[in-house]
């Protein structure tokens, strides 16, 4: 058959835009539609926004920091809308250097909603068609089609959920409401958290879990409990879950299962998301579904239909931007390219952006320990940079060792940069670096990093019991 494209690619998030550059730079005739936003969630409405406005969270911070080191600055006053403003012009450079980049490298832009008409053909909706097709087609087609619609947020089941935002309001919200409850504690309820409780809001932090941050390591998710603690502004609620929102005039309450309840300005969901697949057709290409609506992917992201692909928060993989991205580089090689592009997708790291940050690599104790017997190495301690400040922010590091191998095959950091470091040491855990390759790496003094290249004394044994 003659098709109109190589590629079709649905959703021009992270995953999307790179599957597509790359096909075109191997050549291949390739076509994007995108409904809303070019860049996707990341730029939009998630990762790149928020990082921003954690940023913006800190500066208070930092004056009153700045005290104990001699300086005389005083803290103002925050202005919301001013910090909206720039947060929305750069979100729009950045909108149209992804719409420039595609341009670029040839390809076709389509702005619209996509569904399958079978598995070869994509209809799309009001579509606005880029110059260089004017045929009018709405009807378009592909050898190929790649599914990258990413996923939105879940709000929950509850009385009185219509009165409660999620994260993709909250970037937009025209005032910083002086009390915010939120409810969850996975990535985006600990950063919010931390955003609003920085800018000046009281935030009642509300999950049901006893610690934050479900699947991550137990000590570190100790670890961040106590610095959620330790940040004013904050107060979490833990093990409870809410059963009921309601509103009188401008205020809202957040009714909890022990019956509390709390008064709040905003009421804001951070629970959980869901792939975004509703009005794709995906039953005219004979696509098959998890029962949480993530849609199958072999290890070659290939769905039930032999020519169509899925990548990114869709399929029930890691849901980060950076997995999307690999995950869209490798198939546009492997289709187009006949390359093998791997990733050390089980060395994938992950930051958690409160204040002070948290960072993770490789395994946590508790899955290390289904392997074998670790070797668990710990180092807290106040870092310098708050030995002069009233606030005394803590530095946790753990590392996990596989005994037998002496592998490092955990690593995970509570601090300032943490991210940042956890980056570099990434690639030794990807690499299989062991822990006497750590020990002989010089450290840079003095530094919170170099504790991971000095740790010595093994603070305890761990195996499954």
């Amino acid at each position: 058959m003659t098709y109109d494209f190589d590629l079709i690619v649905i959703g021009a998030g992270s995953g999307g835009v790179r599957c597509a550059r790359i096909a075109a730079g191997h050549g291949a005739k390739v076509a994007i539609i995108e409904k809303q936003h070019w860049g996707g969630t990341c730029v939009n409405i998630g990762c790149v926004p928020k990082k921003l406005m954690m940023f913006a969270s800190t500066f208070g911070d930092l004056v009153e920091d700045s005290h104990g080191y001699g300086w005389d600055t005083q803290k103002g006053h925050h202005h919301w809308q001013q910090l909206i403003q720039a947060k929305d012009k750069e979100i729009n450079r950045l909108n149209e250097i992804y719409v420039s980049m595609l341009q670029k490298a040839g390809v076709t832009i389509f702005r619209g909603a996509a569904s399958f008409k079978d598995a070869h053909t994509i209809n799309i909706a009001q579509s606005v068609l880029s110059e260089d097709n004017a045929q009018g087609l709405l009807n378009i087609t592909a050898k190929h089609i790649v599914i990258a619609t990413g996923s939105s947020p879940s709000i929950l089941d509850v009385e009185g959920k219509e009165h409660a935002i999620t994260s993709d309001q909250a970037f937009y919200l025209k005032e910083r409401p002086q009390r915010v409850s939120i409810v969850g504690s996975g990535y985006i309820g600990i950063e919010f958290a931390g955003i609003f409780a920085g800018l000046g809001s009281q935030v009642d932090l509300v999950y049901r879990q006893p610690l934050p941050l479900r699947g991550f390591d137990q000590d570190m998710r100790q670890a961040l409990h106590d610095a959620i603690a330790a940040r004013s502004g904050i107060t979490q609620h833990t093990g409870r879950s809410p059963v009921k929102v309601s509103k009188d005039g401008n205020v809202y309450q957040l009714h909890l299962d022990n019956g509390e309840v709390i008064e709040t300005d905003c009421v804001f969901f951070a629970t959980g998301r869901h792939p975004n697949i509703e009005g794709l057709g995906l039953e005219n290409a004979q696509i098959e579904i998890t029962k949480k609506k993530q849609i199958i992917v072999n290890d070659d992201f290939v769905t039930s239909a032999s020519n169509v692909y899925a990548i990114g928060d869709v399929i029930d993989k890691i849901n980060l931007t950076p997995v999307a991205i690999a995950q869209g580089h490798a198939l546009a090689d492997r289709l187009f390219a006949g390359k093998v592009r791997k990733s050390a997708y089980d060395a994938t790291p992950k930051a958690v952006f409160f204040y002070p940050p948290l960072a993770s690599v490789g395994l946590s104790e508790e899955e290390a320990e289904q392997k074998g017997e670790v070797e668990i190495y710990i180092s807290q301690f106040t870092s310098m940079k708050y030995v002069f400040t009233e606030r005394k922010i803590k530095t946790y590091i753990k590392m996990i060792v596989d005994k037998a191998s002496q592998n490092v095959v955990g690593l995970h950091m509570l601090g300032d940069d943490a991210p940042e470091i956890m980056q570099g040491f990434a690639v030794a855990i990807a690499a299989g670096l062991t822990k006497s390759d750590f020990d002989q790496t010089i450290g840079i003094h003095p530094s919170s990093a170099e504790e991971l290249v000095t740790l010595r004394q093994v603070t305890r044994t761990s195996q499954k019991s």
